[in-house]
């Protein structure tokens, strides 16, 4: 397979991603490779780290590959989720360092790649996003562990509106370990193969993250809005708000699907004091209700196939999402439909 490389290099296992046309969309050929190629060498002796990069200059990782998906509509590909929900727990109790070398875009499954690891090293060109409520999904991949998890809700405003960060916000949230020239990556990949610490050959390369970051009025709007008890709050605290960027958020909010905007609000609501595995578990149970059902499907269909920008939500407002609708992507699925018991 050429759209991911797996190479042992000294003692590194390392993978690159090897889709530049397509941003490095995840293909299930490519997710079922890794999770292969984790597994082995987790048992290697000669491996003792994993180092994840990228041979595209724009993008680590652009996501899965959902103009695929919304082709399946009608026949819903399940096993392209359950097997990359897997991998992320995989990634996320590695027992060797599992080292990603990021730059350009990371999102959505991108995240899920990287951010669950032991060290992420973000390049000057990051762009962290989860912007699944954009197009009627839900920010998932472990959205819901690693979002409620970010200091000054800025996760939850992140997951909610699906707005971008770069480099100094990720270093700043928790979102990288180190801020480092992706001109450095090579030279860091070959010290580690050689035998290197990884945390000391990071160490040695890190810099002062750099390039725009949210500002002192724009954490205290997130701070103060993001903390409200529902969706319907955090809109009213939005609109109560003079700030120039509680308008601006308040509009990206609301250009949204409103019945993801109230998934995803639930989502983290309930991963805040979750094990990663339980909250991939949740996340995968809302991933059948997503797939049955519409928004997810118009939302593509606006965003990127059609790109009129005018997706037509069901709900089509906020006041229109009932708790029962959004509770109903919780419930258990049959058992043998859960996560952990699927083949």
């Amino acid at each position: 397979m050429n759209d991911i490389l797996f190479e042992k290099r000294g003692c590194v296992g390392l993978i690159t991603l090897n889709r530049p046309k397509a941003l490095n969309a995840l293909t299930l050929d490519m997710i079922k490779g890794l999770a292969v190629q984790l597994e082995d060498w987790k048992q290697d002796d000669d491996v003792k780290a994993v180092i994840l990069s990228s041979a595209s200059e724009r993008a680590f990782s652009a996501g899965a590959d959902i103009r695929f998906v919304y082709t399946c509509k009608g026949n819903p590909p399940y096993e392209f989720f359950s097997t990359e929900y897997k991998m992320n727990c995989s990634m996320a109790s590695y027992p060797k360092p599992y080292i990603s070398l990021v730059d350009g875009i990371v999102m959505g499954g991108g995240v899920g790649l990287s951010c669950h690891g032991r060290y992420i090293a973000a390049g000057s060109k990051t762009t962290f996003a989860m912007p699944e409520t954009g197009i009627g999904f839900f920010p998932d991949v472990g959205g819901a562990y690693l979002l409620p998890r970010m200091p000054g809700n800025v996760g939850i405003y992140c997951g909610m509106t699906g707005a971008r960060l770069g480099q100094a916000d990720c270093m700043k949230f928790g979102l990288a370990t180190h801020a480092i020239g992706a001109d450095a990556f090579p030279e860091i990949i070959e010290q580690i193969a050689r035998g290197a610490a990884p945390d000391e050959v990071l160490a040695r390369h890190a810099s002062v993250a750099t390039g725009e970051r949210l500002d002192d009025e724009a954490l205290g709007v997130i701070a103060e809005a993001f903390a409200g008890a529902s969706v319907k709050d955090v809109i009213a605290r939005l609109e109560a708000n003079p700030a120039p960027f509680a308008k601006q958020t308040l509009d990206l909010l609301q250009s949204r699907s409103p019945l993801s905007v109230h998934i995803a609000f639930e989502q983290m609501r309930r991963g805040a004091t979750m094990s990663f595995e339980e909250c991939m578990q949740m996340e995968y149970r809302i991933l059948e209700r997503i797939l049955d059902g519409s928004d997810f499907y118009e939302g593509v269909r606006s965003v990127i196939v059609d790109k009129d920008g005018k997706p037509a939500w069901q709900p089509s407002s906020f006041e229109a999402v009932t708790e029962e609708m959004v509770l109903s992507h919780f419930l258990p699925l049959d058992p043998q439909r859960e996560l952990f018991n699927r083949p």
